[in-house]
């Protein structure tokens, strides 16, 4: 389903811990870390596909997370000619993304990779919230800078609300976090 302009509608989604950090997942058997996203099936609502994929990526229901916030409109990125299979060329041009911002009120032990028999993920761990934004593709790097500035927001209210102090982005740090795998 593309819209006129070439277009496949999709949701991304960025879902925090308490202590504002963010799931990282890595693209099964490669070296890359993105967030959860995937396609919005005819007759679905944003919203509905977020839930859907989150359980198809992460293994997440809807009583283990709270919505914080999505994007006003939709973010579009282009996918390079060389990435777009033949038979799409000329048609297909990328994605449009509603980016959701969500908090995990369960635990990190709820996170299953194996949810589904075609898993996105074979490891996964929590990053700042301003991850380093050179360990995702390059042609996704500007609609997730969008995303994160926008959404930033949002976190900082409810970081507010709680009582907590909201960050700043920090200065990139080189240390990266344990990564967690299936069993």
């Amino acid at each position: 389903m593309l819209d006129r302009d070439g277009y496949r509608p999709n949701v991304g989604i960025v879902l925090c811990n308490a202590h504002n950090q963010v799931f990282w997942g890595k693209r099964i058997r490669e070296h890359a870390w993105q967030f959860p996203q995937g396609g919005i099936k005819y007759g679905e609502t944003p919203e509905q596909a977020m839930y859907r994929e989150l359980m198809e990526e992460v293994g997440l229901k809807p009583e283990h997370v709270k919505i914080l916030g999505r994007t006003r409109d939709w973010l579009r990125y282009d996918v390079p000619t060389s990435w777009v299979k033949r038979e799409w060329r000329g048609s297909y041009k990328g994605q449009k993304q509603i980016w959701f911002l969500l908090r995990l009120t369960g635990r990190d032990s709820d996170v299953s990779l194996r949810a589904t028999e075609h898993p996105e993920f074979d490891a996964w761990r929590w990053s700042d919230y301003w991850v380093p934004l050179e360990d995702v593709i390059e042609f996704k790097r500007e609609v997730y800078q969008m995303a994160l500035n926008e959404l930033a927001t949002f976190l900082h209210h409810s970081s507010r609300r709680s009582g907590g102090k909201p960050r700043k982005p920090a200065a990139v740090s080189k240390k990266q976090p344990p990564i967690v795998t299936p069993e």
